[in-house]
């Protein structure tokens, strides 16, 4: 990310946004997401979660996968790689079908007792929800550290830097959904 072409999605949102004649503010209130993060998509700094690109094609009435163009293939094959490193780990196990252009994802991650879980593509874009099935585990978003027990769950922009670990004395089950755009 980082640049603003003119074929980028960030810049087709903003074109969308002004053809409205919509302020920042404006598709702010629509879609319920702070300016601050419509800027940063508009700017390329950041892929959009999942649930604000439904809301923008709400708000502009319009599907928004053609918007994505020739980003999808590029995308596809970033997720192909993060599903292969994740399911080469020790801790992951597949829980959907293959597929590697899939854009949702689920695993069966174990965390031993009282250790860190080794970091399997932690910096990705996207949407992560965990869920504890068995166990518990300590999972540090950003600067926000959860202690989760079992039935507990989180979900989180995946993109902030986040890190699991499990300092309790029974081995850690999770279901973890992952979503990569």
């Amino acid at each position: 990310m980082g640049r603003k072409s003119e074929d980028s999605f960030g810049k087709k949102i903003q074109t969308l946004r002004e053809e409205k004649g919509l302020t920042l503010e404006a598709l702010s209130r629509e879609t319920g997401y702070p300016v601050e993060v419509i800027r940063e998509v508009e700017e390329g700094k950041v892929a959009p979660p999942v649930s604000l690109v439904l809301q923008l094609g709400r708000t502009f009435k319009i599907d928004m996968e053609p918007l994505q163009g020739g980003q999808e293939k590029e995308a596809s094959k970033r997720r192909a790689r993060s599903h292969k490193k994740r399911v080469a780990s020790y801790a992951y196990a597949p829980l959907t079908q293959p597929g590697e252009e899939k854009h949702l994802r689920a695993y069966r991650v174990t965390i031993d007792p009282q250790t860190e879980h080794k970091g399997v593509e932690y910096h990705h874009e996207g949407e992560e929800f965990v869920y504890v099935l068995d166990g518990g585990i300590i999972i540090q978003v950003g600067q926000n550290a959860t202690n989760l027990k079992k039935g507990g769950s989180i979900h989180f922009n995946s993109s902030l830097h986040h890190k699991l670990s499990n300092p309790f004395k029974d081995t850690a089950e999770l279901l973890v959904v992952i979503y990569v755009p």
